[in-house]
């Protein structure tokens, strides 16, 4: 790389990890009522995924420690946004599944969070942000790729 590769790729990443501590702030200002940017994340993958996952599979996708992981499980099943069962073909392994509650309760979190994201990207405009969707996917694959 050049000394102009390496000065863009700085204030590319400069730039994201910026954007990302602000949105984390400013959604985590709008959350309902008792619920952590963390929890929010957990309910909205398994709210898209459907389905049950153990929680090794959600402490790797998420990129977290099981331990981790496990205190996050354990404060969505005290408010009722998660089932935790055991699986019937492993006893050593659980499986978590989102509750009712907890779909409502992500809906309710995706309804506070949307407006602020809303006017966020009619601020930049539509097609600018469609735009940039292609080259943050990408960096988010090849990023990934590299664990």
């Amino acid at each position: 790389m050049d000394n102009l590769t390496d000065a863009l790729a700085v204030s590319l990443f400069s730039e994201i990890l910026t954007v990302d501590q602000l949105a984390r702030s400013n959604v985590a200002k709008v959350l309902p009522k008792g619920m952590e940017l963390s929890h929010f994340s957990v309910l909205n993958h398994l709210a898209h995924t459907g389905g049950e996952k153990t929680p090794a599979q959600l402490a790797r996708i998420f990129h977290l420690t099981r331990g981790a992981m496990t205190n996050t499980l354990g404060k969505l099943e005290w408010a009722g946004w998660v089932h935790i069962r055991p699986d019937w073909d492993d006893a050593r392994r659980k499986l978590v599944s989102i509750s009712p509650a907890g779909l409502a309760a992500r809906d309710a979190a995706v309804a506070a969070i949307t407006p602020m994201l809303a006017e966020v990207v009619n601020g930049i405009g539509i097609d600018r942000v469609r735009a940039a969707l292609p080259v943050l996917r990408e960096m988010r694959m090849r990023l990934s790729d590299g664990e």
